[in-house]
């Protein structure tokens, strides 16, 4: 462990390589001196957002229906959606912290909005912005307001870190000990955003949770909205949820997940770390094996077929040979696909009104385990040498373990494909739609798949499909899978990227039929 944790503080020296600086430049000034710490019972200060705070006031003080007009009138005025997400970014973190269920998943749905209006044309971009700031007001109002906020202000105490206890936040958080954490958490971000985040990893790996992993990834992205002058207050909701974690097992009595101790052991056995030091040393980080398709697809399955265990050795396996970053992670990211395309469907005894049986959208196996591999490997991308390596070595322990359950064969099959016999764009595109209207999953996969095999444009069919993104409610998911799908259909190899868009299309046929609170009231002020 020792040789470990030495091995470990060399990483900590490279945190700056890669990380997310783009939108916000060198002229931001960090000045942390007072730092932004879980506050004392006797003496909640509330955190302040200076220029942002009027706007972050009036979304956690204004009841959803109210806000809405407000907020229409603010677009109509000129203030751009990305304003309006940074500031629930800020209202949700405040409020929240990362403990509420509702509340970190609105928050993770946030920067996806803005990436869906984007693509939107510029009458309707509002609306997915509007239809996830509406569930936020509305949960903000559920929760308690200004009055139950989780997040507050208190100076660090004048907590230093040294050389000798760089550890100290996962132990504390291992401890579930809130004021230990908070306070060296604080100097650290104050030190750098960047180390803080890489520190925080730590704890993230210690546990195979989607909603673990996807708040810290969303966490350190939305730095890109809100600046690094509010890392703090981003990321401490990650911190939180972990130390919550911990103190929950505690509780109960619950051992940690076997991923603490497989990870060193991996690290070790596949001399992990010392090689990608000394890539590091000799500048051969560029010199990775590149993978082919039939690699790929043989790492990807063997994932989504394996145990934890059996995924975790094979992926550190692949490091060890040399293997690009990226192909991995696309290996990860369709092992992950995989989960969507062979699922059966959602059995009976866990369905109910908004989930029923043989649904797949919401929070199923698939769709969590797609937007966490999605998220492994964005926070691999963004982090120092060793949480790369770790990353990807515990998202495919996270992936795996499913087999049980899939089917041996990818949806659509190959007779429902052979149903699907139409070939020009235009005509598959009525057929698409009509398969999502009917809650038709598998024709809407062979529509897709189809479509794609034609050579068609992709960008007509993932508006199709971004149009019931927005106005479904999607079980609180919708906005980020579209997103994860959306990236991962970008960086993935000609060979498998339309099986990401055809297991969209699965999705949005699953979910189909209930409209997301609040759509209808935008639409009308919106004119749309």
């Amino acid at each position: 462990m020792a040789r470990f944790l030495s091995a470990r503080r060399k990483f900590m020296a490279d945190v700056g390589k890669g990380m997310l600086v783009a939108s916000v430049g060198s002229a931001v000034a960090l000045d942390l001196g007072l730092s932004r710490a879980f506050a004392s019972d006797d003496s909640p200060a509330a955190l302040m957002f200076g220029e942002w705070e009027p706007l972050v006031a009036l979304l956690q003080e204004t009841p959803a229906d109210k806000l809405m007009p407000l907020l229409v009138a603010k677009i109509h005025s000129g203030t751009p959606l990305r304003t309006l997400i940074t500031a629930a970014a800020l209202a949700n973190a405040r409020t929240f912290g990362g403990h509420d269920y509702i509340g970190f998943h609105t928050f993770m749905a946030l920067a996806p909005a803005l990436k869906m209006a984007n693509d939107l044309p510029s009458d309707r971009a509002p609306l997915p912005v509007l239809k996830v700031i509406y569930r936020n007001a509305q949960r903000i109002q559920d929760f308690g307001g200004r009055a139950s906020e989780v997040l507050h202000v208190v100076d660090a105490g004048g907590y230093e870190l040294h050389d000798h206890d760089d550890d100290v936040l996962v132990q504390a958080i291992h401890q579930a000990d809130l004021t230990t954490a908070e306070k060296a958490f604080a100097a650290q971000v104050k030190q750098s955003p960047g180390e803080a985040f890489n520190h925080l990893q730590f704890a993230v790996q210690d546990e195979v949770d989607v909603h673990r992993v996807v708040l810290a990834w969303r966490a350190w992205s939305t730095l890109d909205l809100t600046g690094l002058e509010h890392a703090q207050t981003m990321l401490r909701q990650s911190l939180h949820y972990c130390l919550n974690v911990e103190r929950s097992n505690k509780e109960k009595g619950r051992a940690g997940s076997p991923i603490r101790a497989l990870l060193p052991k991996l690290l070790d056995q596949y001399n992990l770390l010392e090689k990608r030091l000394a890539a590091n040393d000799t500048k051969q980080t560029n010199n990775a094996k590149q993978a082919d398709d039939a690699w790929i697809e043989k790492l990807a399955t063997l994932i989504a077929n394996s145990s934890p265990e059996q995924a975790a050795d094979a992926m550190a396996a692949a490091l060890g040979e040399g293997f690009s970053q990226a192909d991995l992670g696309e290996a990860l990211s369709l092992a992950a696909n995989q989960l969507v395309l062979r699922d059966p469907g959602r059995p009976q005894q866990w369905s109910n009104a908004d989930k029923p049986a043989g649904s797949v959208h919401g929070d199923s196996v698939g769709v969590h385990a797609s937007d966490a591999a999605n998220a492994w490997r964005n926070i691999a991308a963004a982090s120092n040498p060793r949480n790369a390596l770790a990353s990807l070595i515990v998202g495919a322990y996270h992936t795996a373990g499913q087999a049980g359950r899939l089917k041996s064969e990818f949806y659509p099959t190959a007779e429902q494909l052979a149903t699907v016999t139409a070939t020009a764009p235009d005509v598959l595109l009525g057929d698409l739609e009509a398969a999502i209207m009917e809650k038709d999953q598998f024709r809407a996969c062979a529509v897709v798949q189809r479509y794609g095999a034609q050579g068609h444009a992709p960008r007509a069919v993932m508006d199709v499909l971004l149009r019931y993104g927005v106005s479904e409610d999607g079980a609180l998911h919708a906005e980020k899978y579209y997103h994860t799908v959306s990236e991962e259909f970008a960086r993935t190899r000609e060979a498998f990227r339309w099986r990401q868009l055809t297991a969209l299309a699965r999705v949005t046929a699953s979910e189909y039929g209930k409209p997301a609170p609040g759509y209808a009231t935008v639409c009308e002020l919106l004119k749309v």
